[in-house]
């Protein structure tokens, strides 16, 4: 029987549900140029939406960085396996927050509401969209088949206990190197097992 607990933390899921929050976050921004939406205040309207829409595809990115993806190194497919790649997904899902980081610089460079504004804003939603759609596909579906449910649902904590504690303004949210990013992880895991066939002797 599923725990559910172990449910509602699970870390798949939550990443699943900032997803959701992300779609309806640019659905949002579409309404706001309907014909029947209130002309007063425009900029502000726009900023209300976008500024916590911004800081979260930041956290988020960064929380994902930092929990999820150095364990999908660890325990996901290897390029022998049929079913995907867990280095191949994650110098993907690197390279796209680079993109989403790209576009959301942009917008904060424009006055909200101007065309280069929602020049780079529509650019942020394309790279987010793209994204998404790989990572639930590929990335996600390759950790639940490769974890438990106890160890999807302590990440999850983690994750929830990160974004919490953090917005953008205080985390390093420059661009990651993906080839160097999956490197350093690949060491880690590579100097913890040899640590542990050491402690074994």
């Amino acid at each position: 029987m599923t725990n559910t607990a172990e449910t509602n933390d699970d870390i798949t899921a939550l990443i699943l549900d900032d997803h959701d929050t992300f779609r309806r976050g640019f659905a949002a921004l579409d309404e706001l140029q309907s014909p029947d939406t209130d002309p007063e205040e425009p900029e502000a309207r726009l900023c209300a939406v976008w500024g916590p829409l911004a800081d979260l595809l930041d956290v988020h990115a960064v929380a994902e960085e930092r929990i999820f993806y150095p364990v999908l190194l660890r325990k996901g497919d290897s390029d022998k396996s049929d079913e995907g790649d867990a280095v191949d997904e994650t110098l993907d899902a690197i390279g796209d927050h680079n993109d989403i980081r790209d576009a959301t610089r942009a917008a904060a460079r424009h006055r909200p509401g101007s065309d280069a504004w929602w020049e780079a804003v529509n650019q942020a939603r394309t790279e987010n969209t793209e994204h998404m759609g790989e990572e639930e596909d590929e990335a996600l579906a390759d950790f639940r088949r490769n974890t438990t449910r106890a160890q999807r649902a302590e990440l999850g904590r983690k994750f929830t206990e990160f974004k919490a504690a953090h917005t953008a303004a205080d985390l390093d949210t420059s661009g990651q190197d993906p080839e160097r990013y999956v490197d350093e992880h690949l060491a880690d895991t590579a100097e913890t097992a040899l640590g542990g066939v050491a402690g074994g002797h």
